[in-house]
């Protein structure tokens, strides 16, 4: 089984200074929309554990030559996993904050 080689991570905003990105942000609006975030989140989570049990079931068919990928399978479905929830608890915390605001 191949596994797909990691991207790298990008950032969000230029690569110039902090009052830089605000500015930019400013005139843009934001560059990620807020939704596009949880359904990458929600995609990765989808494909890492497709992989995971792809990998399952050629080890258990014994199709898999390298028991260590399914490691790797299941570590990388588990991370995912755990990057969505914290989206979520932050956003939660997020949003609890903002309705505790009075105005």
């Amino acid at each position: 089984m191949n596994m797909p080689a990691m991207e790298t991570i990008q950032p969000l905003w230029g690569s110039g200074s902090v009052e830089e990105g605000r500015d930019i942000q400013r005139q843009a609006g934001p560059a990620i929309p807020f939704a596009d975030i949880f359904q990458s989140a929600v995609e990765n989570v989808k494909e890492t554990d497709a992989q995971k049990n792809q990998a399952q079931y050629l080890l258990a068919t014994g199709q898999l030559d390298n028991p260590a990928e399914l490691m790797i399978a299941s570590t990388e479905a588990a991370v995912s996993v755990e990057l969505l929830v914290q989206l979520r608890n932050k956003a939660l915390d997020a949003y609890s904050e903002l309705m505790r605001i009075s105005m």
